[in-house]
């Protein structure tokens, strides 16, 4: 038996929400962390737009372009980055652009400029643009570990037989 309007709390609630049967044969399904399957992806850093490329990885480390996401749920790839010593800074960037690092000491903030971490860590100017993209918890704190970034062209992971990512800019 439907019924037409329900009167609760002084409110009229549509059909809808007043039969306690489900009225869509649909179902959400839920993927379990044990059934996720994992690909690898490699992806080509030179003469890339930073932010643009941080994107498209943040989503595949999350898991953003699979059916089964769930924000809950660590349902993504891993990501391979080569050639990061070759990423593209838009504008004055390069001498501009300053990452601060704080020791916990008191004055205990150190500041590098984007050229001095080029020619010491090229790695971490992508490491660091994908993190900032992923939500602040610990799930992101586990998602960044299958990042791997390298400076030159060459990875060690030719084993897991990684795909190229097509990137959409």
């Amino acid at each position: 038996m439907v019924v037409d309007t329900v009167y609760a709390l002084g409110y009229v609630l549509p059909p809808v929400f007043a039969s306690k049967r489900v009225i869509s044969g649909m179902k959400t399904t839920l993927v379990k962390q044990e059934d996720v399957n994992r690909k690898w992806h490699v992806v080509d850093a030179a003469d890339k737009p930073t932010g643009r490329l941080a994107v498209e990885i943040a989503n595949v480390l999350r898991g953003k372009n699979k059916p089964t996401f769930a924000p809950h749920i660590d349902t993504g790839d891993f990501v391979i980055v080569v050639n990061a010593e070759k990423i593209k800074l838009s504008g004055a960037k390069n001498e501009q652009k300053i990452y601060q690092d704080f020791t916990g000491y008191p004055s205990g903030l150190k500041e590098t400029k984007a050229a001095a971490i080029r020619e010491k860590h090229p790695e971490r100017i992508i490491t660091q643009a994908v993190k900032g993209m992923l939500p602040k918890n610990r799930l992101s704190r586990q998602i960044i570990t299958r990042l791997k970034v390298y400076a030159g062209p060459e990875h060690p992971h030719a084993a897991q037989q990684p795909e190229v990512l097509e990137l959409t800019f």
